[in-house]
């Protein structure tokens, strides 16, 4: 499902040692990236922590596949959603992260609308707040459910005993 435009998005689902989704934004040709433990929401009234992580090549954006035990990030990766961004309030995205503070608009399969990502003051550096806005597309019925069928799972299961990936996506 690799995109080909710039100002691109992708939110991994990661069964790590803890599940959580990794949300991924195209930024100064790297992906600039933050686990969320309990997933985005299109729910306004859901502030969801995302704590920013180490960028990741962009070759990354579409990564399914196992990540080895013993490896940094061991686990199954999957794209939970994929799509691109446009930013609302800043023209440039690395001096909006310098201020802490995007606004975008996502346009994916299952996230769309407009979003804030706002740094957390006093709470360390990394913790930021992914906010869902109050428009048309919030608070659409879905399901966090697993991207991951039964028979995807086992694909890469068998995959990943037979292939070695280093790294984290």
């Amino acid at each position: 499902m690799p995109l080909q435009n710039k100002n691109r998005f992708v939110v991994h689902e990661h069964h790590a040692r803890q599940l959580h989704w990794d949300f991924r934004l195209e930024i100064g040709g790297v992906l600039k990236s933050w686990a969320i433990p309990k997933g985005p929401s299109l729910n306004p009234a859901d502030r969801r922590l995302a704590v920013r992580v180490d960028d990741h090549d962009l070759e990354y954006i579409d990564f399914e596949g196992v990540i080895p035990e013993g490896e940094y990030g061991a686990g199954i990766v999957v794209v939970w959603d994929a799509g691109t961004f446009t930013l609302l309030e800043d023209r440039d995205p690395t001096e909006a992260l310098k201020k802490g503070k995007l606004v975008l608009n996502l346009n994916g399969t299952r996230l769309k609308g407009g979003f804030s990502l706002v740094q957390m003051k006093g709470k360390g550096q990394q913790n930021w707040l992914l906010i869902k806005k109050k428009d048309a597309d919030a608070m659409i019925p879905y399901a966090l459910n697993s991207a991951l069928t039964e028979e995807k799972r086992r694909g890469l299961e068998a995959k990943g005993s037979s292939e070695t990936k280093t790294g984290e996506p």
